[in-house]
């Protein structure tokens, strides 16, 4: 009796690690970003109305930009919007853009001079510092990324462009 042989299985090139943790993370990335909008926004409301810890100016600006994202993540992902980056990404990269600034401030690398918080609460101020570097900022600076790299590599399939009526032109 003959043997048949299988081909040799030529290697798979592999992906760089980034790539494939996006593909797996992929069906859940929207899921994520409102995840992390929830806990942001909630985290927030508990340090001032909770701990009574009043917000600097930077602060109520990257409020500003967070507290709207529950919504437009929750509509977006409810409806199965194809679009949602659209509507998140100025959002979050508008808030990004001020947390980094806002921690530039804090961890002194800019100058005090050139700081927004003349009236009210200092934006350097330390109110809250886990582990001895987790600060407000630095958590604004986290959930705004996450939220912006999630959006950033989402990609909508085949299968929501169809359920939304959209048409690839």
């Amino acid at each position: 009796m003959a043997v048949i042989e299988d081909p040799p299985l030529e290697p798979r090139p592999s992906a760089p690690s980034a790539v494939r943790l996006a593909e797996v993370l992929q069906p859940g990335l929207l899921q994520l970003a409102w995840l992390q909008a929830v806990v942001a926004t909630a985290g927030s409301l508990y340090f001032s109305e909770g701990l009574k810890l009043i917000p600097c100016t930077l602060c109520w600006y990257q409020r500003i930009a967070m507290y709207p994202l529950v919504v437009i993540l929750t509509v977006g992902l409810l409806v199965r919007e194809t679009r949602l980056r659209l509507y998140v990404l100025p959002f979050s990269l508008l808030g990004l853009a001020i947390a980094a600034y806002h921690n530039l401030l804090y961890y002194g690398v800019l100058p005090e001079r050139i700081r927004p918080c003349t009236n009210g609460v200092s934006c350097t101020r330390r109110q809250i510092e886990w582990l001895g570097f987790i600060t407000i900022p630095l958590l604004a600076l986290v959930a705004f990324s996450v939220i912006s790299v999630c959006l950033l590599l989402y990609v909508p399939d085949a299968d929501e462009y169809e359920a939304s009526g959209e048409r690839e032109r």
